[in-house]
């Protein structure tokens, strides 16, 4: 069987089954020496495990991960990692009485034409619950993003018809349903809730945002980066749609709506679009604005209402499936969406690192550091400017040139913020130091004329 590995430069291979003794995944092609924190990878694994609320299928899966290779005191040895998964809470009786009927929306009828052979308990190879395997690779990619201050933000956007009006991140993560919206949450919830009594399920959409990702990341023509995040979120099962920027609304718009035009940041001195219908990428390549992509989430094939199909011996049947599913399969893609995306960038990441010469990053870096510099020039102006105005009116109502009570101001908060930034205070009040002296020589000019 193949299609079981992904990515080029960091690769995984997942392996196991649904209702097999463990489920894993390998992954190669990282350097030694990386630090890798391990209670990321469970907490990762916590956010995608099953019974985790009333509205999730309640098979209790503690999903403790096991790391077997490739990780020793905290930091990758340059060896294939493995990670290992046990399943726990599998309860196979509930598919006996339907192991010889093909289930509605599953892939045992397709499984079976091209092998000769499937596992028909909670569908084997091809069940939801391989994702696990592919959250706790996501999350070892996920450290790596993080120390290049790269994030990836994935939500619950629509249940049904009830779709999200206020976006707040921190909300994300304090209801079942994933939503930054906290009145649409609770609609949601009540959705999912009606259609579970009724034995269905229902689908949604979700929505992955990458923030921090600098422009210059893909690869044209045929593997380009939103093609790359296509097929990767398009491998979970249960996604049906994918989308970036205004996607299939890009159909109903004319070109000089759609245009993402071209501007200079006043505050960055960067480079920016206006809009981003692009959703962050052009022709393949990441512009440096906001990755925004959106899957369409089928319901849940597995529902417990009468159904329709058709036995292995050619016989038509109406059924029912017994057993613990999803009423709803967006709180938990959720983070398997996340996992995907992470998998997509660190591979494009190492790609890139790949064909820069160290004279490529030496230059890129020192532009960067000289428009630094010169806007600390430019503020440095902007101050000594605001300062002569302050010495005239200084000098206009005969108040006193030095004002302690504003300088210790100045101290106290330089130093506080040197200490939240984590910078050299010694370093922090030399220059303090050197503006307060120029700002009184500038003053006691204006002053005294």
């Amino acid at each position: 069987m193949a299609g079981n590995s992904f990515g080029n430069f960091f690769k995984i291979m997942t392996f196991g089954e649904s209702h097999g003794p463990m489920i894993g995944v390998v992954i190669d092609g990282l350097k030694p020496n990386l630090e890798i924190d391990v209670s990321e990878i469970q907490k990762e694994l916590d956010r995608r495990k099953p019974g985790q609320s009333t509205i999730t299928t309640q098979r209790k899966e503690s999903d403790i991960v096991q790391i077997v290779s490739g990780i020793f005191e905290g930091k990758t040895t340059g060896t294939p990692i493995c990670l290992l998964i046990k399943n726990e809470d599998y309860v196979s009786k509930d598919y006996e009485t339907i192991k010889q009927i093909f289930r509605p929306g599953h892939g045992g009828y397709t499984f079976l034409k091209k092998y000769g052979i499937h596992d028909y308990r909670g569908g084997g190879r091809i069940s939801g619950r391989e994702t696990a395997a592919r959250v706790a690779a996501g999350a070892v990619a996920k450290q790596l993003l993080q120390k290049r201050r790269i994030k990836i933000l994935a939500y619950t956007k629509q249940i049904g018809k009830v779709a999200i009006s206020n976006f707040d991140e921190n909300e994300i993560e304090r209801n079942p349903v994933r939503c930054p919206d906290s009145v649409a949450a609770e609609k949601m919830i009540k959705l999912i809730e009606k259609v579970k009594r009724e034995g269905d399920s229902i689908g949604g959409v979700v929505e992955i945002k990458v923030i921090g990702l600098s422009a210059g990341y893909g690869e044209p023509v045929f593997d380009k980066l939103e093609a790359d995040f296509a097929k990767a979120l398009m491998s979970i099962g249960a996604v049906r749609g994918f989308e970036i920027g205004s996607g299939f609304k890009s159909a109903l718009m004319k070109g000089s709506e759609c245009n993402d035009q071209f501007r200079i940041n006043p505050a960055t001195g960067e480079i920016e679009t206006k809009t981003n219908n692009s959703g962050g990428i052009q022709a393949g390549i990441s512009n440096g604005q906001e990755i925004v992509m959106r899957i369409a989430v089928k319901p849940t094939s597995s529902i417990s209402r009468k159904q329709k199909s058709v036995t292995y011996d050619n016989k038509e049947v109406e059924f029912e499936i017994q057993g613990r599913h999803d009423p709803c399969i967006c709180p938990r893609i959720v983070p398997v969406a996340e996992a995907m995306v992470a998998l997509v960038l660190i591979d494009h990441i190492l790609m890139q690192e790949q064909i820069e010469t160290p004279v490529e990053k030496l230059d890129y870096l020192r532009d960067k550091i000289n428009l630094i510099d010169q806007q600390i020039l430019l503020l440095f102006h902007a101050r000594n400017e605001f300062v002569k105005k302050l010495a005239e009116v200084k000098k206009r109502f005969g108040l006193y040139l030095h004002d302690e009570k504003r300088e210790k101001f100045l101290w106290d908060n330089w130093l506080n913020s040197a200490e939240l930034l984590e910078l050299d205070k010694e370093f922090v009040s030399s220059i303090l130091n050197t503006i307060i002296k120029n700002s009184r020589e500038i003053q006691s000019g204006i002053v005294k004329c």
